[in-house]
């Protein structure tokens, strides 16, 4: 009997189907990452960001819930949340030492954010803002839809889509700026 009530229902009606947290994992640990490049601008600490990310999402993943979001916006939400307490923690640390932070400039150039661009669209990534930064790995390189994006970042998707468009903008000037140069 219940073979035949579940062929005869609906598939909206249905729940949707439980997703194991390796599944999750091992579908979109590169999105996670991809999108911590972006947010930090650094490729060694999105590896520990992911990580730390991971580590969260599975002590957590009970709480997951896959009709309120999809695993992977679910990630990229726990992504930002680690993210974002990161930045909190540096900024308490540089101010405890702030006679400290005359550091040593790096001697090498910093690995690029992703495989593939340009040392130019890079450096111009690079003097983005981290909020301009996220953006565009939430909307271009992870191709989160408006609503998506939007959700994680806490904003309207009206205000997403104002914000990829400012970043679209600063990017290019960037770019433009670089070839004056």
């Amino acid at each position: 009997m219940n073979d035949v009530h579940a062929a005869s229902t609906p598939a909206a009606a249905r729940p949707p189907r439980e997703t194991t947290f390796a599944e999750a994992a091992a579908a979109h640990l590169d999105d996670v990452h991809a999108y911590l490049v972006y947010v930090t601008g650094d490729r060694m600490l999105a590896e520990d960001l992911t990580a730390a990310t991971f580590e969260r999402a599975l002590r957590s993943w009970r709480r997951f819930d896959p009709r309120r979001a999809s695993a992977r916006t679910w990630l990229c939400h726990v992504a930002r949340s680690t993210a974002l307490d990161w930045f909190r923690a540096e900024q308490r640390r540089s101010r405890r030492e702030a006679r400290a932070a005359e550091a040593e400039p790096r001697r090498s150039a910093p690995e690029p954010l992703a495989d593939g661009l340009s040392p130019e669209l890079d450096a111009a990534l690079r003097r983005l803002s981290p909020g301009d930064r996220e953006v565009l790995a939430l909307r271009v390189v992870l191709e989160l839809d408006g609503a998506a994006a939007a959700a994680l970042l806490g904003i309207t998707p009206t205000a997403c889509s104002t914000r990829l468009s400012r970043a679209l903008n600063r990017l290019e000037e960037e770019l433009r700026d670089a070839d004056v140069r």
